[in-house]
């Protein structure tokens, strides 16, 4: 080194040795992916280093926190938290100084965790040496299957949604339709969070005919976050008001009154334009008439109603005075009534005279006034 004073080639050795030094070194990490909820492991190993190790510290900068800042110092003396920061217990030094090993694990992993954190060595004389560890963080779809309540008609409506919420990254959301498949179809929508998170949303679309009622369909949710898809079954139901309402007849004196419905029909006696008479028992669908005097005499209705609609049906009691204690004309037709009296007047003069009548123990549906009804005495 010719011309290169003794000091100034000392410094020069020391340089290059150094820079030889720095050269070798090599700090290794990794990017973490991690499922929210679980445990994540960054890994810091410090490799070709002969110096001095004086410490390992660790920088975050997260989801939380978006300022760069130390939270985590190994020393000699052992591993501690600056300033309190990461302070929850949910920190923990795997790593060995000794060995240049400076990994952390990092338990109960949020989304606000994510971010970059830094593992950085200081070494003497040559100084700070690190390496970036991205973390990434993964969130299961909260999962919703929701009954649209689809009613009975001829335009095409929703059936039932299926909800994949918060997920990260995007869920997808498929259907099995079974036995509809080509007559019901998909409509699928998706929205960015305001935390990175994304909302899928699917509904099934079909017309709400009667063939599709009692249908089974899946929804099937896959995301990267996820270990398995998760299916939800679900069963179709078209809701409806009372379509068709009987009036039965299921002992002497006691009738039920039943409806077509979904969802079921509540059902409710009352007596047209006249108070209700005390010897008349109304039980939900039941109407009891206990004791067969002329008081009952008159129109009952009986009306069928959910929040889609109501629909009712009337019976006419008549039970006659003097000897007959349990006569009855249910509903008929104005024509047949006439006929019939003429046909069976030896019959009906019997009947009057002995005040019975034979009652049938099975349900049978009873003559209503669909149709105009004329009052009979028996």
């Amino acid at each position: 080194m010719h011309g290169v004073s003794p000091a100034a080639s000392v410094f020069l050795s020391v340089f290059m040795l150094i820079q030889s030094t720095v050269e070798a070194l090599q700090v290794i990490g990794g990017n973490v992916t991690v499922v929210q909820g679980g445990t994540a492991n960054f890994p810091c190993q410090l490799i070709g280093a002969t110096e001095t190790l004086n410490q390992i510290s660790w920088q975050k900068k997260t989801r939380e926190k978006p300022q760069n800042n130390n939270f985590f110092t190994i020393l000699k003396t052992g591993p501690q938290f600056v300033n309190g920061n990461g302070d929850d217990g949910r920190f923990k030094f795997i790593g060995d100084l000794k060995a240049k090993n400076g990994s952390l694990q990092l338990f109960r992993v949020t989304l606000m965790d994510e971010g970059t954190y830094t593992c950085i060595f200081t070494l003497f004389p040559s100084g700070i040496h690190k390496t970036e560890i991205p973390l990434n963080v993964l969130v299961p779809p909260v999962t919703i299957l929701k009954d649209d309540h689809p009613i009975l008609g001829n335009e095409e409506v929703s059936l039932v949604t299926c909800t994949a919420a918060g997920s990260k990254p995007p869920a997808a959301i498929s259907w099995l339709t079974g036995a509809l498949t080509g007559k019901v179809r998909e409509a699928t929508t998706s929205t960015l969070n305001a935390n990175s998170t994304t909302t899928t949303i699917s509904s099934l679309l079909g017309v709400p005919t009667r063939e599709l009622d009692g249908q089974l369909v899946k929804c099937v949710v896959t995301s990267a976050a996820m270990t398995m898809e998760e299916t939800l079954p679900f069963t179709i139901q078209l809701y409806f008001p009372p379509m068709e309402v009987t009036i039965l007849e299921t002992s002497e004196g006691s009738f039920i009154c039943e409806a077509e419905a979904n969802p079921p029909a509540n059902i409710t006696w009352s007596r047209i334009d006249l108070p209700w008479p005390q010897s008349a028992v109304r039980e939900d669908a039941v109407l009891r008439l206990k004791e067969m005097t002329p008081d009952l005499n008159g129109l009952y209705q009986c009306k069928a109603s959910n929040q889609h609609g109501s629909k009712q049906q009337q019976l006419r009691v008549y039970v006659a005075s003097g000897n007959c204690t349990a006569c009855w004309v249910l509903f008929s037709l104005l024509f047949i009534l006439i006929v019939a009296a003429v046909a069976a007047a030896a019959a009906a003069g019997y009947l009057y005279k002995s005040g019975r009548i034979q009652w049938s123990g099975d349900r049978q549906p009873v003559p209503t006034n669909s149709s105009p009804l004329e009052e009979q005495q028996v």
